[in-house]
């Protein structure tokens, strides 16, 4: 199973944001998408979960154009992370992770044993245990994000598409999150993620999506895309990009600004 999109040209309100973008994300592929704010990851993002009508191009799943897909059987291959929110009620956060099994529900039918155990294994997976009976909208916004991460694994889709994850976490829960993304892509599941960060495409992706403005854009793995070129383009800054060894063996990648 694959996503493919060619020659996209998405935006709103007739105002074209990205045009021409061409990508492909089988299962067990983690793909990064980089760039300034305002460039319009956003915008691909929504348009890939069919939130926005594309404006030209093709979005096809498994081969299929994803237009011909029900909502609820798109929601059943791809689960979407946002930013952290708040929402309108005081949900415990047992419940909000609950949420994510709606797709799998008969449409008269609540939570079943199999359900509530699924939940339960979403939150053991992301380390929030001790939050499960908390109030969501009374946990900090780092928690909030955790919590968003483990309801769209118990959506149990086939593709994350995950909009900052790590962006209101501290530096222990981004690596640990960092972690679980390489997980589920090693186990096969597809991702698609944004981040501000260049050196977690090392971490946890072996596809990069770099969009700056004026419609440039590039695509390869990490070591092709994320170069000193690339970021000055994209954040017009003078970049390092710098391996980290200990004795001879490689333990890392990181991009450092030249200051």
């Amino acid at each position: 199973m694959k996503i493919e999109v060619r020659d996209l040209e998405c935006g709103y309100d007739k105002k074209t944001i990205l045009k021409n973008i061409n990508l492909e994300l089988k299962l067990g592929d983690s793909l990064c998408i980089l760039g300034p704010n305002g460039v319009g990851k956003t915008t691909l993002f929504k348009t890939i979960l069919g939130l926005l009508d594309k404006m030209g191009g093709s979005i096809d799943i498994d081969g299929r154009d994803m237009g011909s897909i029900s909502r609820k059987e798109l929601a059943k291959l791809i689960a979407y992370v946002p930013q952290a929110h708040v929402p309108p009620f005081p949900f415990k956060v047992l419940d909000v992770v609950s949420m994510g099994r709606t797709p799998h529900m008969s449409n008269f039918g609540g939570q079943n044993k199999e359900d509530a155990k699924i939940s339960e294994e979403a939150i053991d997976l992301v380390g929030i245990s001790y939050l499960k009976d908390e109030i969501y909208t009374e946990i900090s916004g780092g928690e909030r994000q955790m919590v968003l991460i483990a309801r769209a694994l118990a959506q149990q889709s086939q593709f994350l598409v995950m909009d900052e994850p790590t962006s209101n976490l501290d530096f222990g829960n981004q690596v640990k999150i960092m972690k679980i993304v390489k997980g589920l892509s090693e186990n096969g599941k597809g991702i698609i993620m944004t981040s501000h960060f260049p050196d977690h495409t090392f971490i946890a992706s072996n596809k990069v999506l770099a969009i700056g403005r004026d419609g440039y854009y590039k695509i390869g793995t990490p070591d092709e895309v994320v170069t000193s070129e690339t970021l000055g383009d994209l954040y017009d800054i003078e970049a390092k990009v710098e391996d980290v060894y200990e004795g001879s063996v490689r333990i890392a990648k990181v991009c450092v600004p030249s200051i």
